[in-house]
C-alpha cells in the first residue's frame, strides 16, 4: 500500500505540518490561557510561580507585566487571544482534513485504476473460477475500506501521536515550572499505557471478522448480479421468493457478522475512557490534596487537569485507529490477490509484432485442458490456408470453442503450438495478434451505449459514414434507421432494447469495422429464429469475403459451403473433408447429419 501513498507524499507532508500547527495552537496555549483566566482574573490573585530560576528571563518578565494588569484588560486580551487562536487552528484543522482527504481519494483512484487494469488483463481461465459480484466487490467496496483507513485512519495514525507529544509537552512545563508533584505525572505513565494491550488484543480478532464481513459483502454483489442480469427466468419461474429469501439469509449473515466486528470495535473506546476516569480519580486526589494544603495553585492543578484530559482523546483516538487499520488489512490482502496475481497469458519481453497471414495457420499436435487433470483437446493437428473457410462441427463437449479460442491466446495450449506463418503465438505481441482475429459469438456482447459507439467500439474516431457502410454489410443499416434516434440510439444494458437478431447484426457490424484477416465465427446463428437467421446469414457471408474463417456451427446446414469441415470427437480429428465427401465416408459427420434432417 505504501507504494500507492508514495506518488502523492508530497500532500502528506503538507497535512502533517497543518497537523502540527493545528497541535500547538491547540494544546501549549493551555497554560497561558487557564492559569491566568482561573488565578488572576476568577480568584483576584497573581501569578504564582515557585520556580522561577527554571525559567527563561523573558517568561517571568511576561507573568510580571500578566500580574500589573486589571482583571479587566487581562479579561479582554485572553479573549482577543483565544479567538486568533481558533481561527488559526481552525485553519489548519480544514487543510489538515482537506489534504487528507485528497490524498486517500488519489490513493483509491490510481488503485482502482490498476486493479481494474489488471482483472481485464487476466486470462478467461480466471474469469471462469471467479464470480463476477465479487470482483465488482473488490474494486467498489474493498478500495473504499482502504479509502477510509487512509482519510481516517492515517489522519489519526499521523496526528494523534503530534497531540500526545503535545499535550506531554504542556503537562511536563506545567509540572516544572508550578511544582506539581511527580506522583501525578506518575500516574499518567503508569495507567494510560494500559490502553494498549486491549487495543491490540481486539485488533487481531477484527481482521478476521473483517474478511470474512468482506466475503460476504462479495457474495451479497454476486446475488445481484445474477438475480437482476437474470431476471426473465427468475420471473419465468415464479423464481422470485427463492431469490428473495436466498438474499435475506445472505443480507442477515452480514448484519450478524458486521455487529461482531463494531462490538469488537466499540469496545474498545469505553475501556480507555474507564482507565482514563481511574487516572482522573487518581490525579483528583492527590491534586486536590496538594491544592488544598496550598503547594499549588488552583489555576495549575486545573490548566493540569485540562492538560490530562487532552491527552486521553488521542490515546482514545488511537485505540479506534488499530481497528480501521485491521479491516483495511483484510481489505487489502484481498485486492493484492488480485495484483499479485501472475498472469498466464502474458507477453514475452522481446514479443514482436506480427506480420499480415501469408501462408498458413498451423494448430501443431495441440493438448489443452482447464486444469492439469483433465484435457478436452489431445494431439491435434491441422493446417489452415489464407482465404479457407474451415469449419469445426463435433457433438457437445469435444472442445470445438476451446480449439479456436486458442488462436488469439484467450488459452495457451499445454502441449504443442499455434502459428501463423511459423511463428508461435506465444511469441507476438498480444496487440498485434488480436487486430487481426475478429470473433463473432452466439451470446452478443453490446454495451449501455449509442448504437454507433458499439459498431466502433475500440475505434472511436472512426467517421459515421465507415460505421453506417459497415451496418450496411451487416444487413443492421435498415432496422437502425428505423430507431428513434437512429445511430445515437442507446440499445440499453447489454443490448436489452434490441431483439437477439439485431444485436447479432450489430456484432457482425463490428467485425466488419475491425476489418480482420481471420475471422472466428462460433455458433454466430444458434439462437436466432428463421427469418433473423437468414438476415445474419446474408451478413456473415459479406463479412467472410476474402478472409480465413474459422466456422464452428451445430446446425450442419450453415457449413456445407465450407472449404473444409474438421469433425472433432473425444478421440481428436475424426474426419476431415468437404460436405459431399463427409457425407460419403458414412462417418460420424454423416450420422450427424442425418439426425439433423431425418425427417
Amino acid at each position: 500500500m505504501i507504494s500507492f501513498v508514495k506518488p502523492h507524499s508530497a500532500r502528506l507532508y503538507l497535512a502533517f505540518g497543518a497537523m502540527v500547527m493545528n497541535s500547538l495552537l491547540g494544546g501549549l496555549p493551555i497554560i497561558g490561557l487557564i492559569i491566568p483566566f482561573v488565578d488572576s482574573i476568577l480568584a483576584g490573585k497573581p501569578i504564582a510561580i515557585p520556580n522561577q530560576t527554571r525559567l527563561p528571563a523573558f517568561l517571568v518578565d511576561l507573568v510580571y507585566r500578566v500580574n500589573a494588569l486589571s482583571r479587566w484588560d487581562l479579561l479582554n486580551i485572553l479573549i482577543v487571544w483565544t479567538v486568533g487562536l481558533a481561527f488559526f487552528r481552525l485553519f489548519f484543522e480544514y487543510w489538515q482534513s482537506y489534504l487528507m482527504n485528497d490524498a486517500s481519494q488519489r490513493v483509491i483512484r490510481d488503485l482502482r485504476n490498476e486493479l481494474y487494469e489488471k482483472i481485464v488483463g487476466l486470462p478467461l481461465s480466471f474469469f471462469g473460477k471467479s464470480q463476477t459480484g465479487a470482483l465488482v466487490s473488490r474494486i467498489t467496496y474493498d478500495t473504499g475500506v482502504i479509502r477510509d483507513a487512509i482519510s481516517e485512519g492515517l489522519t489519526d495514525f499521523l496526528f494523534q501521536p503530534v497531540q500526545i507529544a503535545v499535550h506531554l509537552v504542556a503537562l511536563l512545563s506545567i509540572k516544572f515550572i508550578f511544582g506539581i508533584p511527580w506522583s501525578l505525572v506518575f500516574v499518567i505513565f503508569i495507567l494510560l499505557p494500559l490502553v494498549v494491550f486491549p487495543v491490540l488484543r481486539v485488533g487481531r480478532l477484527l481482521k478476521k471478522i473483517s474478511r470474512s464481513s468482506q466475503e460476504q459483502v462479495a457474495e451479497i454483489n454476486s446475488t445481484l448480479f445474477e438475480s437482476i442480469s437474470g431476471i426473465r427466468i427468475v420471473q419465468g419461474f415464479g423464481m422470485e421468493k427463492y431469490e428473495t429469501d436466498r438474499f435475506r439469509r445472505q443480507n442477515e449473515g452480514l448484519y450478524r457478522t458486521m455487529m461482531l466486528s463494531i462490538s469488537r470495535m466499540i469496545f474498545v473506546s469505553p475501556l480507555t475512557e474507564f482507565i482514563g476516569f481511574v487516572c482522573l480519580g487518581v490525579v483528583l486526589w492527590i491534586g486536590g490534596k496538594t491544592v488544598i494544603e496550598s503547594q499549588m495553585s488552583p489555576g495549575a492543578f486545573i490548566a493540569f487537569l485540562v492538560a490530562l484530559f487532552s491527552l486521553l482523546r488521542p490515546f482514545k483516538r488511537l485505540s479506534r485507529v488499530h481497528g480501521i487499520n485491521q479491516h483495511a488489512l483484510a481489505a487489502a490482502e484481498r485486492i493484492f490477490d488480485i495484483l499479485d496475481m501472475p498472469n498466464e497469458i502474458r507477453e514475452k519481453e522481446n514479443a514482436k509484432a506480427l506480420l499480415p497471414l501469408k501462408n498458413e495457420i498451423h494448430f501443431e499436435n495441440i493438448s489443452f485442458g482447464y486444469n492439469t487433470e483433465k484435457l478436452i483437446l489431445e494431439n491435434i493437428d491441422f493446417k489452415v490456408r489464407p482465404g479457407e473457410i474451415l469449419a469445426i462441427v463435433g457433438p457437445s463437449g469435444v472442445g470445438k470453442t476451446s480449439l479456436v479460442n486458442l488462436l488469439p491466446r484467450f488459452y495457451d495450449p499445454r502441449k504443442g503450438a499455434v502459428r501463423i506463418d511459423g511463428t508461435d503465438v506465444r511469441d507476438v505481441t498480444l496487440r498485434s495478434l488480436r487486430d487481426q482475429i475478429g470473433v463473432v459469438t452466439q451470446e452478443t456482447v453490446l454495451f449501455n451505449d449509442t448504437v454507433t459507439a458499439n459498431i466502433a467500439y475500440g475505434r472511436s474516431h472512426t467517421p459515421q459514414k465507415d460505421v453506417e457502410r459497415a451496418a450496411e454489410i451487416a444487413n443492421a443499416h435498415a432496422f437502425i434507421s428505423k430507431l428513434p434516434h437512429k445511430y445515437q440510439t442507446v440499445v440499453g444494458d447489454r443490448g436489452f432494447r434490441l431483439s437477439g437478431g439485431e444485436r447479432q447484426r450489430i456484432s457482425i457490424a463490428r467485425a466488419v469495422l475491425k476489418n480482420p484477416p481471420i475471422l472466428i465465427l462460433d455458433e454466430a446463428t444458434s439462437a436466432l429464429d428463421s427469418e433473423s437467421e437468414l438476415l445474419v446469414q446474408e451478413a456473415i457471408h459479406n463479412l467472410m469475403k476474402g478472409r480465413t474463417v474459422f466456422v464452428i456451427a451445430h446446425r450442419l446446414s450453415t457449413v456445407k459451403d465450407a472449404s473444409r469441415i474438421l469433425v472433432l470427437d473425444k478421440a481428436g480429428v475424426l474426419e476431415s473433408g468437404s460436405h459431399e465427401e463427409l457425407l460419403a465416408k458414412n462417418g460420424l459427420y454423416r450420422r450427424l447429419y442425418e439426425l439433423q434432417f431425418r425427417e
